[in-house]
């Protein structure tokens, strides 16, 4: 049997059948029509979602200036910057938050690169142990802390430890909040780091930079933290979002960060509570923007071109 020769079917309803043919003018083969780009719900979902964010704010900034009786008066603002005890907070949650990133990054890095080089058996576990804040409530935890800090004091009275506990309940600069925020943001932290250090091949860096006689601390600082710029400032992001707006462990340990005090004021003098809401998220997301610029801006280091020599024979 003669083997059947496959057809092509053109534009113009004509068909090939493979052989040829002298005198025909060349045909393309018809295309599909491509169907159009869902640009228009695009639109409609991006609009929704900014008006979803964008119309409270609005709201209460219209709260803010709007006084009945009045018109529109921006006391609420001008008064802000004198009011007591905005600074301290302001200054002693970014503090803290620059303290919680700095402790977050120094416990989390070291380990999960020894990890992820000589041990990654160990991983499951080490990925438990960061994800457990998740499964506690912060009320519990604050419970354990409290708990902690009020037998330290009544037991180890006449030991050197007695300074110590007394020392982390600072009110100027309160260590045992920054212990309790490095908890709540490990799981956040070891996300980020765990994500970036699997886009990057960790062994074959590190052998590389060793057998260039590096040292460990050059191998760390220089080679494997600007691969994790990103990661490093995803980290970070995440950390001060969480310290700037925690109220519950700081509330009952009796310590007044920036979150504690726009509640504190907000019973007696509403409107510059919510402006100052409108200004810690103004703040917040400048911090933020800053933070992701940082991690997306590749490095401007730059390097000197080689030059060679030929000898001339």
């Amino acid at each position: 049997m003669a083997a059947m020769t496959p057809t092509t079917r053109y534009s113009d309803g004509a068909r090939d059948t493979g052989e040829p043919e002298t005198g025909a003018p060349a045909r393309t083969p018809a295309r599909r029509p491509r169907r159009p780009r869902p640009t228009i719900w695009r639109g409609a979902v991006l609009a929704l979602a900014g008006a979803y964010f964008l119309i409270p704010l609005v709201a209460s900034f219209v709260f803010t200036v709007h006084v009945p009786g009045h018109g529109i008066t921006f006391e609420a603002y001008t008064e802000l910057l004198s009011a007591d005890g905005f600074t301290e907070s302001l200054l002693l949650s970014l503090g803290l938050a620059a303290a919680t990133i700095a402790l977050s990054l120094l416990l989390a890095v070291p380990a999960l690169v020894a990890v992820r080089i000589g041990s990654p058996r160990l991983r499951p576990v080490v990925e438990v142990m960061c994800m457990l804040p998740l499964v506690v409530p912060p009320i519990a935890l604050v419970t354990g802390i409290t708990t902690v800090l009020r037998w330290g004091p009544e037991n180890l009275s006449r030991t050197p430890l007695y300074q110590t506990f007394i020392a982390v309940q600072n009110e100027e600069f309160p260590v045992v909040l920054v212990l309790a925020y490095t908890v709540l943001a490990l799981p956040f932290v070891y996300r980020s780091l765990d994500a970036g250090l699997r886009a990057v091949d960790v062994p074959t860096l590190v052998e590389a930079a060793r057998s260039c006689g590096a040292s460990w601390p050059h191998v760390v600082l220089r080679v494997l933290l600007p691969n994790l710029r990103a990661s490093l400032a995803g980290a970070a992001f995440l950390t001060l979002a969480l310290v700037l707006g925690e109220f519950t462990i700081a509330s009952l340990l009796g310590f007044q960060p920036f979150a504690v005090w726009i509640v504190s004021i907000s019973g007696a003098q509403a409107r510059m509570s919510v402006a100052v809401s409108i200004l810690s998220l103004l703040i917040t997301w400048l911090l933020l923007i800053a933070l992701s610029r940082a991690g997306t801006t590749p490095s401007t280091a730059a390097a000197a071109p080689a030059t060679t020599s030929r000898k001339e024979p």
